[in-house]
């Protein structure tokens, strides 16, 4: 493996460029509260609303960020993506005027892939592995000369996502209290990464945990172990979580973030549920991994002022809704 160049790791600096950058393209997403789950969990929980952003998903900002930053002359964007980071590659590149591919692997959801086309870029369908995605994409950007935008182990990505934890920030300030805690998914790694450059800059104290499913938990084994894990076969409903950490990610994540839990297929199952009926925010089951994690570890935030990221609400409801009835819990 090559050493990795470090002046393609992002710092605190690039995340705060990247907020001017994409000041006038993104929503400023609510964090919102829930009296029920703050008793059902014993912590202070606020939730920061990224599935009510561009595109449905927090990755609107990393996509929006990365074309910000793209050199002269490029007309055609290209990357790989479950669902999220397409449709937000996709809605970047129209509102630029560029041509956008995103190759997407055969299980993606049936409505992750209509909202990659509908933003009019041209899907390539590949196998489900990360291999066959990376294998399929370099064959699209051989025959199409496109710019490579990937989906999370790339700077301006990662510098994007880590915005959001800047507008929470504010957004505590604003409403009167500090974050002890921050729980944010992971899979990829890059909104992870980001805002654990965002709070170790702006809110040392404030910890940053992330959650990823059990079934997909190489981002914990790396952290914990001290040794990146490069590859695995992920098995969970999270879609939006299969992806194997970046290796920029890690770099970061090593040095700002304070551990990584997993959660049961179940406890995501549950914590969707109880986001679905209790605050009505229709949630995609990758971005309730961070209440699962509060419910299922809850020793560890009881009493605490936590936020936990929502990072997206893009799903196929034929498939999820099933879940959540009582004959499959």
């Amino acid at each position: 493996m090559a050493p990795l160049d470090h002046s393609e790791i992002p710092t605190s600096e690039d995340v705060f460029s990247a907020a001017q950058n994409i000041a006038e393209q993104i929503h400023h997403t609510p964090l919102l509260r829930s009296r029920q789950l703050n008793e059902l969990t014993g912590a202070n929980l606020w939730f920061k609303c990224e599935h009510l952003q561009k595109v449905g998903a927090f990755k609107a900002r990393g996509a929006a960020n990365a074309l910000s930053l793209l050199p002269e002359g490029v007309e055609e964007v290209a990357t790989h993506s479950s669902g999220n980071h397409g449709a937000a590659l996709a809605w970047a590149a129209a509102q630029r005027g560029l041509s956008c591919t995103v190759v997407m692997p055969e299980t993606a959801p049936k409505a992750k892939r209509a909202a990659v086309e509908g933003y009019g870029a041209k899907v390539v369908t590949s196998g489900p592995s990360l291999a066959e995605r990376e294998s399929t994409l370099a064959a699209v950007l051989l025959e199409s000369g496109a710019h490579p935008v990937p989906p999370y182990d790339d700077k301006r990505i990662i510098a994007g996502q880590g915005t959001v934890a800047m507008e929470v920030l504010q957004q505590s300030r604003e409403q009167g209290f500090t974050p002890d805690v921050m729980v944010v998914p992971v899979g990829g790694g890059g909104l992870l990464g980001g805002v654990g450059l965002a709070v170790a800059a702006l809110a040392p104290d404030t910890l940053v945990i992330g959650a990823e499913p059990a079934g997909a938990d190489d981002a914990q084994r790396s952290l914990r172990g001290g040794v990146h894990i490069t590859t695995q076969q992920p098995d969970t409903i999270a879609d939006g979580l299969r992806a194997t950490l970046g290796d920029k990610n890690y770099a970061v994540i090593e040095r700002t973030v304070r551990d990584i839990v997993t959660v049961s297929e179940a406890g995501i199952v549950n914590a969707m549920q109880l986001l679905w009926t209790r605050t009505k925010q229709l949630v995609e089951p990758s971005a309730a991994v961070g209440l699962a994690a509060i419910i299922e570890h809850s020793a560890r935030f009881r009493n605490k002022n936590v936020v936990v990221v929502l990072t997206g609400g893009n799903m196929d409801l034929d498939k999820v809704a099933p879940l959540l009835s009582s004959e499959k819990k």
